[in-house]
């Protein structure tokens, strides 16, 4: 029976967890609206090299968690985040005319790692990009937007905001060479994988979870200890855009980002209530990752948060909408029924349809569902043209014509929808 078990790291949303997931993403919907962000929606797969390019050719991500697969000659790859999917799409329709260019998205990822709770190898996202202003009044923006949408969520009490700052070119720089020198004197005890990228990638140790890398990590030096006055000074005008908008950010001087067309902004909503998978959103500017793909020097700043993770934290108290049960009897009477069913939806009511049994079964499963109401329609009905109309909370019925039906049902019941 193995092979009728979802692959290892994906699940079925059914419909109580479907539902919970439309409702966040309805929340991300509305809200982005609010602040201009216009939708795009890229393939969910893509040449390899569109996340190779990006990603860095020597990350997990590339090097162990990508989905890829061969169609021809074309190595092709499932993506596993959204912002390369949407700098490509930027590049392939020259958007440059168009900034600044605000957009927001919302789909499912592939990584193949270790699944955990709140971490799957499908998994939903949505995300919010805002390329062509290098001010850190986007930054302040875009991380308003997101405390703003876990506030709509509920869970801000429940997570924090951490800030950093990686600094211009110049800062990195500097801070690149202090730390591999912290880092080459002690290479023996790195694991494999951070010797690996001492050379290439040293600011990715940063981001390790082996022990034995976090402890020589944890006395290394300090990236905002080599920022350079206008460094500090976008930090400090961020800070204070968002101490305006009502936010205090905790400064993580250990939050980095490992790519070089990083900068400045990195940033990240976390929360112990999810075990070892902290974080729950996280962004950061990106000026140079455009331009490294081919395209036009272009800064941007975005931020993506997992849909499963926030299903986790958020609590939805959006109330079922109680639906009318129709309720025909006999086989002359299911085509009435149905018709009045369909006008009834047409209406704006929600109506189940109550199949088959005795009467008495299919009133106990409207009770089961929580219904309103049923619309019984029987031979005694049809030749009069009415329908008993029973009230389920108080046990009353009502006699309504076929052709009133729609209108006292609406005036009757919208209420206990």
């Amino acid at each position: 029976m193995s092979s009728l078990q979802p692959v290892r790291g994906t699940v079925d949303l059914l419909p109580e967890d479907a539902r919970k997931h439309r409702t966040i993403e309805a929340l991300f919907a509305r809200l982005v609206e609010r602040y201009g962000f216009g939708e795009i929606a890229t393939p969910i797969f893509e040449f390899t090299e569109v996340f190779s390019r990006t990603l860095g050719e020597t990350s997990d991500i590339v090097t162990k968690e990508m989905y890829t697969f061969t169609s021809g000659d074309e190595s092709l790859t499932l993506r596993p985040e959204g912002t390369a999917g949407v700098a490509r799409a930027f590049i392939t329709h020259g958007l440059h005319h168009a900034l600044p260019l605000k957009v927001s998205y919302r789909g499912p990822m592939f990584r193949h790692e270790r699944p955990q709770k709140g971490r799957l190898r499908q998994f939903h996202q949505v995300g919010v990009e805002l390329l062509g202003v290098d001010s850190p009044l986007a930054d302040a923006e875009v991380i308003t937007l997101a405390a703003h949408f876990l506030d709509e969520l509920g869970v801000t009490d429940t997570v924090t905001l951490e800030l950093n700052s990686l600094g211009d070119a110049e800062s990195r720089a500097a801070y690149r060479a202090a730390l591999v020198d912290h880092l080459a004197g002690r290479g023996n005890g790195l694991s494999d994988d951070s010797r690996r990228r001492l050379a290439g990638n040293p600011l990715r140790i940063l981001d390790s979870k082996d022990e034995g890398d976090r402890a020589i990590v944890a006395t290394a030096p300090l990236l905002t200890d080599f920022l350079n006055a206008p460094s500090r000074a976008f930090l400090d005008r961020l800070c204070t855009l968002l101490a305006a908008a009502g936010l205090s950010p905790v400064l993580n001087p250990r939050l980095v980002r490992g790519l070089d067309y990083y900068c400045h902004t990195a940033f990240e909503f976390t929360t112990t209530a999810l075990g070892a998978q902290g974080t729950v959103l996280a962004g950061g500017r990106y000026d140079g990752l455009i331009q490294q793909m081919g395209g036009p020097a272009t800064p941007g700043i975005g931020w993506a948060a997992g849909v499963e993770r926030l299903a986790l934290l958020h609590e939805d108290r959006t109330a079922l909408p109680r639906p009318v049960v129709l309720v025909p009897l006999g086989e002359a009477a299911e085509s009435a029924g149905f018709a009045l069913a369909q006008d009834l939806r047409k209406a704006g009511l929600h109506v189940e349809m109550g199949y088959a049994g005795t009467l008495s079964r299919r009133l106990k499963r409207a009770h089961k569902m929580n219904a309103c109401a049923a619309v019984i329609v029987g031979e005694n009905e049809l030749a009069q043209g009415k329908a008993v109309v029973r009230d389920l909370d108080d046990g009353t019925q009502t006699d309504i014509s076929f052709f009133d039906l729609a209108g006292q049902m609406i005036r009757l019941y919208r209420d206990k929808q």
